[in-house]
């Protein structure tokens, strides 16, 4: 049988290679205004830092037998004491330690939003190579990310509720109530986001 001679032979376009019309690529690159909020985000972020680092100076300093900066760590965990304080106590540095980590996982929060938001809305960061890609960016998508921003919330939201029991008694019984049923009203939150993606992905197993 002869062969169809190769100059002859017609090669259509692969979608791929073919050029988008100037409204789906308009709107296809409108994805990059959300660039400014991560780099907005990714300067909040610095500010953390910097908290994060005065704060702890603050205990060091206080540590050693700076009144000055005893209290501006009283001050900032809003911890009111019977007698006035004369150095550090076992209170102040878990109130005050506490709120570090607080900031930690406030800051992690931060960077899950950043990295995986950007990866998943935005474009790809090309990390397939890197040393120190994250693990949890391999499978991230708009459900994973959701269901791990609200575990991310509850651990932020159980840090608040320790240090608000720690320091309960300059809490009104009100703000106690009120904080623990908020605390419960995320978790129940977060459990239905991954029941329903579970729910999603048991009807859609090939769904990314």
């Amino acid at each position: 049988m002869a062969q169809p001679d190769p100059i002859h032979v017609s090669q259509a376009p692969s979608p791929a290679s073919s050029p988008m019309r100037p409204l789906p690529s308009l709107i296809f690159a409108s994805r990059w205004l959300q660039l400014p909020l991560y780099l907005g985000l990714i300067a909040a972020q610095g500010v953390y830092v910097w908290h994060f680092l005065v704060e702890l100076w603050h205990l060091i300093e206080a540590a050693f037998g700076s009144q000055e900066a005893l209290q501006l760590l009283v001050n900032s965990i809003g911890y009111k004491p019977d007698a006035p304080l004369t150095s550090l106590n076992e209170t102040v540095i878990m109130l005050v330690v506490l709120a570090l980590i607080d900031v930690v996982m406030i800051s992690n929060l931060l960077i899950m939003v950043i990295v995986g938001g950007y990866e998943t809305f935005v474009s790809r960061l090309g990390l397939d190579t890197h040393p120190d890609q994250p693990e949890w960016l391999d499978h991230v998508n708009a459900s994973v990310l959701k269901v791990k921003l609200g575990l991310s919330i509850i651990g932020i939201s159980s840090i608040h509720l320790l240090k608000t029991f720690i320091n309960a008694a300059n809490y009104d019984v009100k703000v106690l109530m009120w904080q623990t049923i908020i605390h419960v009203v995320f978790l129940l939150s977060a459990l239905a986001i991954a029941y329903t993606d579970k729910l999603i992905h048991s009807q859609h197993p090939d769904a990314h």
